[in-house]
């Protein structure tokens, strides 16, 4: 393993979490978005009037696409820790 390695297994690990939270953040920013239009149509700036769907979008989200964001991540970890292992740390 070259003394490049780790920073290029933090610029790996750095992009796996932009793709793992990708799909969450584009959901939860539609939804945001839509909440706040209907609260401010509607002039209700209850709290629970956003939090709830937003909290409802981020579980429904993680329970369609949870399986595959762990996969993702036990890939990527472990491939770290077997590099890491040959590396002597």
């Amino acid at each position: 393993m070259s003394d490049d390695a780790l920073p290029a297994l933090f610029r790996e690990g750095l992009a796996l979490l932009g793709v793992v939270a990708g799909p969450l953040f584009g959901v939860l920013l539609v939804v945001s978005l839509v909440v706040g239009v209907l609260q401010s149509v509607t002039q209700v700036q209850e709290p629970a009037v956003g939090a709830v769907p937003r909290l409802l979008t981020v579980v429904l989200t993680v329970m369609a696409g949870g399986g595959w964001m762990m996969d993702r991540l036990a890939a990527f970890l472990r491939s770290a820790i077997e590099r890491l292992g040959d590396r002597g740390f």
